[in-house]
């Protein structure tokens, strides 16, 4: 049996089973601004209390995703490959988003000289100056790229993004392949075991 996060900071591995086990919605919000706690969108899904890393064998890669940034400067995925990278997808209008962005603005600083490297993807704000705003807000240090449309969204896997769960966060391993998904806020405490444990594998 997986151990949950919050009493242990060991992340076991799931062995043989399909991409979906790794799958994490915690309740996002949803395009009505609502949450979807109550209505998973498929089978498979575990709480952030769960989360826990995939088998390498059972990951898939990760898209080329790339834009440009909040002050127009050229951003990607592709480039950071190499790293562990931290997706996280966020809108300045979302309310969980504004709670988990001051631990993620903390663990992007303490896990940086582990090789990992936060990427950001900024949903639903056709005004950049509002998504600056809450980057300066909460101390975010690293770019996101602006996606007012959602149009990156659309190539992840549905099964490991869902495009109507914010905020999202995802692993990315040293390989480019989506290691851990959760759908929906994430605390540093839930996301610092997956991402060093992703971080200590072998590249």
């Amino acid at each position: 049996m997986r151990r949950s996060l919050r009493s242990s900071v060991a992340v076991p591995v799931v062995a043989g089973l399909g991409v979906t086990a790794g799958l994490v919605l915690a309740g996002g919000v949803t395009d009505s601004g609502g949450t979807d706690a109550g209505a998973g969108p498929r089978a498979g899904v575990r709480t952030a209390a769960t989360a826990a890393v995939l088998d390498p064998a059972d990951r898939q890669r990760a898209p080329d995703v790339a834009g440009d940034d909040l002050d127009g400067r050229p951003a990607s995925l592709a480039s950071l490959e190499g790293e562990v990278v931290v997706v996280n997808v966020w809108g300045s209008w979302c309310a969980p988003c504004r709670a988990e962005a001051d631990g993620l603005a903390r663990l992007s600083g303490r896990v940086r000289g582990d090789g990992v490297r936060f990427l950001g993807i900024n949903t639903r704000d056709r005004d950049r100056s509002a998504a600056r705003e809450f980057v300066r807000a909460h101390g975010l240090g690293f770019p996101s790229i602006h996606d007012p449309a959602g149009d990156l969204l659309l190539r992840f896997p549905p099964s490991l993004l869902n495009p109507g769960a914010i905020p999202s966060t995802l692993v990315v391993d040293r390989r480019g392949r989506i290691a851990a998904a959760i759908g929906g806020p994430v605390t540093e405490a839930q996301l610092e075991p997956l991402v060093r444990r992703v971080a200590e594998e072998a590249s």
